[in-house]
């Protein structure tokens, strides 16, 4: 069968370049979470500034509405190259100005960079890979986002170390003028649309497609429901570990570094198993597990072994569920791909800054099992809204040649 054949070597070329690139995006946006207290004293500002940083990042999720029929409109590379260049353009208004309100914006720049060049990743593969194999393709891409806690943060961390924060700023700069440069040569030219096709693909009219269609409206409140349960524990679990088990720096660090782990394992089985299993039984699966995990957490959470333990189930089954979810999504409107993958990562980003204002409030009111708990019902709401979404819905090939 030709749909079941291995990607030619210019596609696997083309996955490996798209992952470089999410790599390095992916740590531009997420090395400020470690590295906040070395900001805010290189800054000379409070550790509340830094943080104020990371919540203003969150709001330009919102922007990818509107970036996502663009890049329907104008090429999937295209968009990519604005991506990168914004990426480039923040990192190095932050190396040539150190000072407190530049490097907010630079890094607000980056947020901005890495809204736009996302969705247009999703919707390049949903236009060149086939749906059967998809599932492994964004799975493989996706373990950029483990990766950059696993090695490009660390990495980064060793730069800051032997030099200064300044020299990281241009070196992230100079790795994005790169991408830049070279996407041109290393991705296929966005291919031209009809006249046609490009008014299908206009600002409103494509965002009311997004809001009318009842697949991609379920896909919408399914990535809601679970980002707001997963960042509401995620925010408060590093409390948790120190107050009920009055763990030390070092091990909260090395608390972070399993949860990247549980991601990296989260993306792998998305990569072996999603495209055997069909992503709407793998996400429904997945989300049956994370579940049972949230619910399970208090219970099992008495020693700090066991705690880190159910933290790592959970987080696996929620990548897993979460990077299934790319793969079906990219295909729910083909027409207009980039809008479906920027709506969803929208959404999602409301749910996370929804998860992290609650998982305080919960933690105050009941500790770790309303925490869980709570998360879990909210997990329950969005396997809801996937099925009443998605009942239904089979991709076509799919349907031809028999259930999944």
């Amino acid at each position: 069968m030709k749909d079941r054949e291995l990607p030619q070597p210019s596609i696997l070329k083309q996955v490996i370049v798209l992952t470089l690139f999410k790599l390095l995006l992916n740590t531009c946006r997420r090395f400020v979470y470690p590295f906040a207290p070395v900001l805010s004293r290189a800054l000379f500002v409070p550790l509340t500034a830094i943080t104020s940083i990371i919540a203003a990042s969150q709001f330009t999720s919102i922007l990818g509405l509107f970036c996502g029929p663009v890049a329907d409109r104008l090429g999937y590379r295209t968009m990519m190259r604005y991506g990168l260049a914004i990426l480039c353009i923040g990192m190095l208004l932050c190396g040539l100005f150190p000072v407190y309100w530049i490097v907010f914006f630079g890094l607000l720049a980056v947020s901005l960079g890495k809204t736009i060049f996302d969705p247009a990743v999703q919707a390049f593969i949903g236009q060149n890979i086939p749906f059967q194999r998809r599932g492994r393709v964004i799975g493989f891409v996706e373990m950029s986002w483990a990766g950059s806690t696993l090695a490009g943060i660390p990495l980064l961390g060793l730069v800051i170390a032997e030099s200064d924060l300044e020299v990281s700023f241009f070196l992230l700069s100079f790795l994005g003028f790169l991408g830049w440069v070279s996407i041109n040569r290393l991705l296929p030219p966005d291919k031209k649309k009809s006249t046609g096709e490009r008014r299908k693909t206009g600002l409103f009219l494509s965002l009311k497609q997004l809001m009318k269609n009842r697949h991609a409206a379920g896909m919408l409140g399914f990535g809601f429901w679970i980002s707001i349960a997963s960042d509401s524990l995620f925010v408060v679990y590093g409390v948790w570990f120190e107050q009920a088990f009055h763990v030390s720096l070092i091990t909260l660090g090395f608390s972070t570094v399993a949860i990247g782990a549980a991601e990296l394992c989260g993306e792998s089985l998305t990569a072996l198993f999603a495209d055997r299993l069909g992503p709407k039984r793998a996400i429904t699966l997945g989300l049956v597990l994370v579940i049972i995990f949230y619910f399970l957490l208090p219970f099992i959470g008495h020693t700090l072994p066991l705690a880190m333990a159910g933290m790592f189930l959970v987080f696996v089954a929620f990548e897993f569920s979460m990077v299934c979810s790319f793969s079906l999504s990219s295909e729910l409107m083909p027409e207009a791909r980039a809008t479906m993958m920027a709506g969803f990562y929208a959404t999602s980003g409301i749910g996370r800054m929804i998860g992290v204002l609650i998982g305080a409030v919960l933690w105050k009111a009941g500790g770790i099992t309303a925490v869980a708990w709570t998360a879990g019902c909210l997990t329950a709401l969005g396997l809801l809204s996937f099925i009443w979404g998605l009942y239904g819905w089979e991709h076509k090939e799919s349907s031809r040649s028999g259930p999944r």
